[in-house]
């Protein structure tokens, strides 16, 4: 069976985004979307060193495609996409919204709207798309609303796209495990 829509999925430093990358190792041409929101590197030098080394093992033939417009750019006919990651999607869609200390029920049908099309654009396009998630509520729960807000969101965000795509992988200490 060919497998159109991928989705891995995992925990932080799992090796999921290695293993996502590695699907995809024999395309000539990939477009690489980093859907999340841009933090200065001066304010967040960690955050720059973690991008910094993504786009170091990424193939010369890779393009990179930074936006939060998701639904948009896999509308866009790229042959061959990766999200990296739908988390990051996650947080630029509530940064956009600005809601994160609203109550969820104020804003959650708007949010529902920008998911909908997100998994409409996903199930549509005719390539070949390999999207990385993180995996969460295996811990505590977060102290702060905007934390459990996010875990329960991501959660609503995994099951969904999860629910349209073709294969779906657990990686876990760089091992994978298809559900």
């Amino acid at each position: 069976m060919v497998f159109r829509r991928i989705l891995v999925t995992g925990g932080i430093r799992s090796g999921k985004s290695r293993y996502a990358e590695s699907l995809l190792a024999d395309q000539p041409a990939v477009t690489y979307i980093a859907p999340g929101p841009r933090p200065d590197p001066v304010v967040d030098a960690d955050w720059a060193r973690r991008i910094a080394g993504h786009r170091a093992r990424r193939p010369a033939s890779w393009t990179t495609l930074e936006t939060d417009d998701l639904p948009g750019a896999l509308r866009a006919g790229h042959p061959v996409v990766l999200i990296d990651s739908l988390g990051t999607w996650l947080t630029a869609a509530i940064d956009r919204m600005g809601t994160w200390e609203e109550p969820l029920p104020t804003w959650q049908g708007d949010f529902d709207g920008q998911l909908a099309d997100l998994v409409a654009a996903w199930c549509e396009g005719e390539g070949l798309a390999v999207a990385v998630t993180e995996e969460v509520g295996w811990g505590l729960v977060a102290e702060h609303r905007s934390g459990r807000i996010f875990t329960d969101l991501l959660g609503q965000v995994n099951q969904e796209i999860a629910a349209v795509s073709d294969q779906v992988t657990l990686v876990v200490a760089g091992r994978t495990l298809h559900l």
